[in-house]
């Protein structure tokens, strides 16, 4: 087979077409990002959920071609999911029952009993969503990102928690809860998201010259 970098370009446009005319798929699609969180998913053991983050190699001769960057639907599927306020909240109750499962098992009771729902008490506007704490007694400033998809699904985060990453960069973790609707996992990233992530600006404000 010739390498990846040799393939067809009519092949990326050809797929690309027939997955704008599937007009059933995108309405699955959009019901699926869409659905409001019920009830929280049934899982036995939350410390169990934590895997390593996933390994995302982006050939930059690939993806900085202009073909890799035409085309995109007019509706951003992930966009309309990341609004999503119940998945949202659906997530953040899980990691803060992770976090005080994780340190009422480090011996850490009152530790546990200070993790804080920040993004309800305070607001969320912070850069974070949850306070924890390291068992020595740190923070542990939590932002939490959730998708019903797999691994590697793009997240988006706002220009004051990348900035807040970075100003915080030894107290925060970023908690990926993905897989929601099937079998529920977890990875974490520490430090500045400009270190941990690969970040593409998505939007611009503008004013005249």
């Amino acid at each position: 087979y010739k390498p990846l970098s040799n393939y067809q370009e009519l092949l990326g446009c050809v797929v690309r077409e027939r997955l704008l005319a599937a007009t059933n798929l995108q309405e699955l699609v959009a019901a699926t990002v869409a659905a409001q969180v019920e009830n929280l998913p049934a899982v036995a053991n939350v410390l169990f959920m934590v895997v390593q983050p996933p390994a995302c190699d982006r050939s930059p001769s690939f993806y900085d071609r202009p073909s890799a960057r035409t085309a995109r639907p007019a509706r951003n599927y992930l966009e309309d999911e990341a609004r999503n306020r119940s998945l949202g909240l659906a997530g953040e109750e899980l990691v803060l029952r992770f976090e005080r499962e994780r340190l009422m098992l480090a011996g850490q009771g009152n530790l546990a009993g200070r993790v804080e729902h920040i993004a309800r008490t305070q607001g969320d506007g912070l850069g974070y969503d949850i306070r924890s704490f390291e068992v020595g007694g740190q923070d542990r400033l939590i932002e939490v990102k959730t998708t019903r998809f797999g691994a590697l699904t793009p997240f988006f985060a706002s220009r004051n928690e990348v900035e807040f990453s970075e100003e915080r960069q030894d107290n925060y973790q970023l908690y990926r809860l993905f897989g929601f609707r099937s079998e529920l996992k977890l990875f974490t990233l520490a430090g500045s998201l400009r270190s941990s992530c690969q970040l593409e600006p998505l939007n611009y404000s503008g004013l005249p010259n």
